[in-house]
């Protein structure tokens, strides 16, 4: 049986367990025998985080891509959505992301974009998929043809003005005091500076990044930093960005923090009160709160529902011609900005929408209450709980508790081995018992 190499988001585990060099080597041999279309000099940029490991896949993959002919262009630390648009603008056949995202630093991964600036599809993984399992040694490049690398300097102001391009014309961010939360990670650089260039006072932390502390104790997976920062220096906004930048959390200035729902929420109403909506209507995944769906029909608005994983939210963006999306985990996709979700570019949309109403972000921040929702993680070793008929029927079970006024989603994580179990619905004591009684089948299920 074939090995499964790529998940909701990429390749991704442990570094130097599941991530080797000798994988790395052959992704870059399989992606550029892939992405050699046609009779031109074919070039590949390649961006990281912070984590030590990144050193190591990085040199794997130029050896890979120079091996079979292709050109690297090196970014060094780079946010994920600057790799897709550097991918796009400089006319690359390939992009590649490495990074493990919101992870801790043991792990890594391998995102891939085509020359447009979007994941790759399933079609175009599996086809590096075969080759990967299959024997290249014949396939390398000439030693005359073999490709070059060289590390690009001035990528990052590319970056930043992009990212200042999605704010309205002549607006810009005098005045306000923002702590920004870069995670250790590959944003460390751009977000400070971007907000600075804008004209904000900024307060930056977790930007010291030394291999090992990307997303460790910052970032938009642990927030209590940033809160304290805000309300330490009396911000008017906290922003937090994950390992890689694709995600963004906001903090209001009383402390309290803000999710993707309410991200979306936020944007939705500008984009609409600025007729910049492309359709009467946003994509989010199942997972987004029924409080965001309920909001949005009172702005006559739509929530067209997804499977997890920014890439189908993307998709679906795509097909039906939507240009703004996310997730409740805080990928939030402006398509008119980007390929991809950018940290950066959502957080600037939610600060043009506070500067125009000249509210305090609390109060714009705060667009709905948010159902009673509870999500708990279940770890398992091996094999899939989620074929027990006891897990099936415990889902059953808690669908019936919580009848038409609620909603349950049990699924696998696609980058942990973790199930997890959400519940939603108007009554809080029920939506916990319900998550709590399924968790406990998985529990069993999974010893």
């Amino acid at each position: 049986m074939k090995k499964a190499y790529f998940g909701t988001d990429g390749i991704r585990g442990k570094a130097n367990i599941v991530i080797t060099p000798e994988l790395a080597l052959k992704v870059g041999q399989a992606a550029g025998l892939v992405f050699k279309r046609g009779a031109h000099r074919h070039r590949v940029v390649i961006g990281k985080d912070t984590r030590l490991s990144g050193y190591m896949i990085e040199n794997a993959l130029v050896a890979g891509f120079t091996s079979v002919g292709m050109d690297v262009m090196l970014l060094g630390p780079m946010p994920t959505p600057a790799v897709a648009m550097l991918t796009r603008s400089m006319r690359a056949d390939l992009g590649v992301m490495i990074s493990a995202s919101h992870n801790a630093f043991e792990d890594n991964g391998i995102k891939l974009f085509g020359p447009d600036g979007y994941k790759l599809s399933d079609d175009e993984e599996h086809e590096i998929a075969l080759l990967i399992d299959g024997d290249l040694s014949g396939q390398r490049a000439g030693s005359s043809a073999l490709g070059r690398a060289k590390r690009i300097e001035s990528v990052h102001a590319r970056y930043i003005e992009a990212a200042k391009r999605s704010l309205p014309r002549h607006l810009d961010l005098d005045g306000m005091r923002i702590v920004i939360d870069c995670a250790n990670g590959a944003g460390y650089k751009v977000a400070p500076e971007a907000l600075w260039e804008l004209g904000a006072e900024v307060i930056a932390i977790g930007v010291e990044p030394d291999g090992f502390n990307i997303n460790r104790d910052v970032g938009s997976t642990a927030p209590a930093a940033l809160v304290q920062k805000v309300l330490e220096m009396r911000a008017d906004i906290g922003i937090a960005l994950d390992g890689d930048a694709d995600r963004v959390l906001i903090v209001d200035e009383k402390g309290h923090v803000v999710d993707g729902d309410q991200v979306l929420a936020v944007i939705a109403k500008d984009w609409q009160d600025d007729n910049r909506l492309s359709r009467p209507g946003i994509v989010s995944t199942v997972m987004s709160n029924l409080g965001l769906e309920r909001y949005l029909e009172g702005l006559g608005l739509t929530l067209e529902r997804t499977a997890v994983g920014d890439r189908y939210v993307l998709e679906m963006m795509r097909e039906q011609g939507y240009n703004l999306g996310g997730e409740q985990s805080g990928h939030v996709v402006c398509s008119d900005f980007g390929t991809t979700g950018d940290g950066l570019v959502s957080a600037l949309q939610v600060l043009s929408a506070v500067r125009r109403s000249e509210r305090l972000v609390s109060e714009v921040c705060h667009s709905f209450d948010p159902v009673p929702q509870v999500l708990k993680n279940v770890r398992y070793k091996s094999g899939n709980p989620l074929a027990s008929e006891k897990v099936k029927q415990a889902i059953r079970d808690g669908e019936s508790q919580l009848k038409a006024g609620g909603r349950v989603l049990v699924r696998a994580s696609g980058t942990e081995t973790l199930i997890r179990v959400m519940a939603e619905g108007d009554d809080a004591g029920l939506v916990e018992k319900t998550v709590d009684m399924i968790c406990d089948a998985v529990s069993q299920s999974a010893a």
